[in-house]
């Protein structure tokens, strides 16, 4: 680890966290909070993938649906109107958008070799961005004179990693230039974090193998063809399915290459004092 104790860490003169585990545990609040003090540069990896890594790829299909209105269709063809993303660190809902959900068209379905290519669209996207944070850690000292670096990584990092492998090239660099700091969750949170999905989905990125086994257990299960699948009944499914799958793969990212903290104890964090002392109690507890 890049800080081997809590004297370490305590001691620093840049900090650089990475957190990780599932959205809705608090990544995205406490690197607000960070930021807010005007010490911290907060990087986002799901900002990153969805302005600089599938970008083109959002903006496009704003313009293909655009495209089938004859009126708005003229006017791009003659470049008279911009269609562009707003997407920002607290709305996800573009890079979503386009990721989709299978099923019926009807219910703006996708078709399932659709969905299967966005998300291995996003698994390259997401790699990317992770491996960037390197050279963002070097641009916010350098521009901007940031010393201490948080990463807001995405909900689906231990999908595109092997947390198993202690030698994992992308998981090693992440701990080469971070403290990773997972973020635990509770059983009595699960339904809480289904909730919040099912009103305002977040980008969720899969291993293919895992995805192609819900698809055939769901199509199964439901004695449904393809094109019959209910979209959020479907991607309802999967989120519940992959809290529980991704948990022994954040343990063992947090095992092999860095701590944990409980989503109880850094909600009570409110501002980077109380983050230090945690983390610093954490690792002092490691050692």
């Amino acid at each position: 680890m890049i800080y081997k104790s809590a004297q370490d860490w305590q001691q620093a003169e840049a900090k650089k966290v990475l957190f990780f585990g599932m959205s809705g545990l608090g990544k995205t609040h406490v690197s607000n909070m960070l930021r807010a003090t005007g010490d911290w540069f907060h990087y986002s990896a799901d900002y990153r993938i969805g302005t600089r890594y599938m970008g083109e790829y959002i903006t496009d299909n704003f313009k293909r649906r655009a495209m089938q209105d004859p009126f708005l269709a003229e006017l791009l063809r003659s470049d008279s109107i911009y269609i562009a993303s707003n997407l920002t660190f607290d709305d996800l809902s573009p890079l979503s958008t386009y990721l989709g959900k299978p099923g019926n068209p009807a219910l703006g379905g996708l078709s399932f070799v659709e969905y299967q290519k966005r998300q291995a669209q996003h698994h390259r996207a997401e790699v990317a961005a992770l491996y960037d944070t390197a050279h963002f850690i070097e641009r916010a000292k350098d521009l901007y004179g940031y010393s201490n670096f948080v990463c807001d990584s995405g909900g689906s990092t231990c999908e595109v990693v092997d947390p198993f492998n202690a030698a994992d090239p992308l998981l090693t660099e992440l701990a080469k230039n971070h403290l990773m700091v997972w973020i635990e969750g509770s059983a009595d949170h699960e339904a809480e974090l289904v909730r919040r999905f099912k009103r305002a989905p977040k980008p969720m990125c899969y291993r293919p193998e895992f995805l192609q086994e819900l698809w055939s257990e769901y199509l199964d299960t439901h004695k449904c063809a393809e094109e019959e699948v209910d979209p959020n009944a479907f991607m309802t499914f999967t989120y519940a399915r992959a809290i529980s799958q991704r948990e022994p793969r954040y343990r063992a990212m947090a095992d092999n290459y860095g701590i944990k903290v409980s989503h109880t104890d850094l909600g009570k964090v409110t501002t980077p004092e109380g983050l230090d002392e945690l983390i610093a109690a954490t690792l002092g507890n490691a050692n």
